[in-house]
């Protein structure tokens, strides 16, 4: 089979990612289960030819591949779908996981994201984070937001993305969106001429580093708002993975930029639904002034406490809303004890 055929077969199952690898049929992921796209194994000369396509239809050369061991583009097939992918050698062979970004912006509705996440976009400074693992939504939600306030705001974004996602059309605000490597080198380059752009929002596809991170902290404290992702769980992890990325001499000043500057934590997980599938299920945590204290004095082992305390009132806890789904027959009592943050707690509820 052509890429495209494998791609056009993914798209007709409601796919999210495709997986090229050696040795395995070409799989895809549909609502967390996986499924063989092809009828035969793929040898590495065929993983090889697949994935030369796939940089053909992103007229890209594959010569950075061979030379870094890794690469990250994306491309676009008329009316079917845009793709983000992530070529990679292993064992010697080229393989490759491509995920599937719908033309169009996603409702926020459809995907049950939360009114209260959405009006975190109210907010005219500071950082917003939105955190969880690898394939849990992050660019999606990021992406929703941005809309959001290109619907409803004037002013500039700026968004730096590796590579870009979603494209964002000009609306009440003019948008930029800078695609690592092909328009910039790095993120922390693109950062740093960001600020010389004159943004109102700038969305930053991931936190990577130290220099981007400092960079961030610094955009935030001189007045944009400032959206961005870490591969973290749950917030108080987020602010101690910040922390940490500083030395130790540095982080008592960390602690306090950070706790003038946050403005939200957003943590996503997709679980599984009874019956297959999967549900988004959200912690929100909110920056208010006890949620500042703990950050400044170090008390970061406490935030859990104070969102659960602070549920509805702007913020929604991770066990709270597992209950829920447990409640409302959407989820397994196991399932919800598997995600949970205080299982023994949680256990005690149920």
């Amino acid at each position: 089979m052509e890429l495209r055929d494998i791609l056009k077969k993914a798209y007709e199952l409601g796919g999210s990612d495709i997986f090229i690898v050696p040795g395995a049929h070409v799989t895809c992921k549909v609502k967390g289960d996986m499924v063989p796209l092809t009828d035969e194994i793929v040898k590495p000369d065929g993983t090889e030819k697949l994935v030369r396509e796939a940089y053909e239809l992103a007229r890209r050369d594959i010569e950075k591949l061979r030379a870094e061991g890794d690469d990250d583009f994306s491309f676009a097939l008329a009316g079917l779908s845009r793709f983000r992918c992530n070529a990679y050698i292993q064992r010697g062979t080229i393989a490759a996981t491509c995920r599937m970004v719908a033309f169009g912006l996603p409702d926020p509705k459809e995907l049950g994201i939360p009114d209260l996440v959405m009006e975190l976009t109210h907010n005219l400074n500071g950082m917003i984070l939105v955190t969880g693992p690898a394939g849990s939504g992050k660019s999606t939600t990021l992406a929703c937001m941005v809309d959001r306030i290109n619907r409803e705001r004037h002013g500039h974004i700026v968004t730096i993305e590796d590579p870009i996602e979603y494209i964002h059309n000009h609306k009440q605000s003019l948008v930029s969106q800078r695609d690592v490597p092909n328009d910039v080198p790095t993120f922390a380059r693109a950062l740093r001429a960001a600020l010389r752009q004159a943004p109102d929002v700038i969305l930053l596809g991931e936190m990577r580093d130290l220099e981007s991170i400092r960079i961030a902290i610094t955009a935030a404290e001189t007045g944009h708002l400032l959206l961005s992702s870490l591969h973290t769980t749950g917030a108080s992890k987020t602010v101690d993975r910040i922390l940490d990325t500083f030395p130790a001499e540095q982080q008592a000043q960390v602690r306090m930029q950070l706790s003038m500057v946050l403005r939200a934590v957003v943590s996503q997980r997709l679980v599984p639904k009874k019956g297959g599938g999967q549900v988004a299920v959200f912690e929100v945590m909110t920056v208010n002034p006890a949620v500042q204290n703990l950050i400044r004095d170090g008390r970061t082992h406490q935030i859990d406490n104070a969102i659960f305390g602070g549920a509805g009132q702007g913020m929604i806890s991770m066990d709270g809303e597992l209950q829920r789904l447990y409640r409302a027959g959407v989820i397994t009592r196991e399932t919800a004890l598997i995600y949970a943050v205080s299982p023994e707690t949680l256990s005690k509820r149920l």
